[in-house]
């Protein structure tokens, strides 16, 4: 389900740029649509998602260890019960950046998918004022469908890697949950 569902917010970057504000200008009539087209672009989703995974890790480890054998392990890994304190801020340091990078790494690779997408349509503007003497320039228009072409290609692969790439540090994070230290 996790894979399904970024793959598909993931997708929405293959959109052409100019959809989403065009239908909003069509639905109310602004002209000024400030839309931004995938959601795992956005910083908050990306985080929600790794917070949502962080939850479930810390279901199993009450789950599969009891809540007072979770405590047991948050006190004692990795150094033993003498240095408890050093013990609890390490583990707790460990899980706030699993989860922050979880959620960062799928953020900045959709990102800069978004902008390289944002760039090669400026290409298309590019190509439309440009010639000096009105006429518009081949070549420019040959490059921006080229590279919109040859980077939605690529982007394929890189949303569907980007979604496996979540799902199994998502396996790798709630499997750490069943182990014991």
């Amino acid at each position: 389900t996790l894979f399904v569902w970024i793959f598909l917010m993931n997708a929405m970057d293959l959109l052409p740029v100019d959809l989403l504000p065009l239908g909003w200008q069509m639905a109310t009539g602004e002209h000024h649509a400030l839309l931004r087209v995938v959601p795992t672009a956005d910083l908050n989703t990306t985080l929600a998602l790794a917070i949502g995974v962080l939850l479930i890790c810390l279901y199993y480890n009450i789950k599969i260890k009891g809540f007072g054998g979770w405590m047991h392990e948050m006190f004692t890994a990795p150094f033993g019960p003498w240095l408890a304190p050093a013990n609890f801020i390490l583990n707790i340091v460990e899980f706030l950046s699993k989860t922050v990078s979880h959620g960062m790494r799928l953020f900045g690779n959709m990102y800069a998918g978004e902008l390289v997408f944002l760039l090669i349509a400026l290409l298309g503007g590019a190509w439309a004022v440009s010639g000096s003497i009105g006429v518009m320039d081949p070549v420019m228009f040959v490059f921006h469908i080229l590279a919109g072409m040859v980077w939605a290609i690529f982007h394929i692969l890189v949303i569907t890697l980007q979604a496996f790439i979540f799902m199994a540090l998502a396996f790798v994070y709630i499997g750490q949950a069943h182990d014991a230290h």
